[in-house]
């Protein structure tokens, strides 16, 4: 078994290289904040993240319910709708669709 202070000084160097690693992209952040492209990022990432997760949920439950494939589509017309015509507020418009999804599900 190592020793105490070994496991100190490892302990302590994992903590600073995680610490620089976090501190990092909001150090550089700070100097890119005019550009063109952090400005374009800061528009179409969350779109992108949340079109892969959305994907992802598909895909798998087209996999494992293919009958659902129907009525997941209309959950995401719906969550799309609702994103649209209020204001664009997420947890609203994905937790309207969810609603939507589930009730499908276990009625039809």
């Amino acid at each position: 078994m190592p020793s105490t202070s070994y496991l100190i000084a490892v302990l302590a160097i994992v903590f600073s290289i995680t610490l620089a690693l976090r501190a990092l992209p909001f150090a550089v952040l700070r100097t890119l904040r005019g550009s063109a492209i952090v400005r374009q990022l800061s528009v179409w990432m969350p779109v992108g993240i949340l079109a892969i997760l959305a994907m992802t949920a598909l895909h798998g439950t087209i996999t494992t319910d293919p009958h659902a494939m129907g009525y997941a589509l209309l959950a995401v017309a719906v969550t799309i709708g609702i994103h649209l015509a209020f204001g664009r507020r997420t947890i609203l418009s994905v937790g309207i669709g969810t609603g939507v999804y589930v009730v499908l599900l276990n009625t039809l």
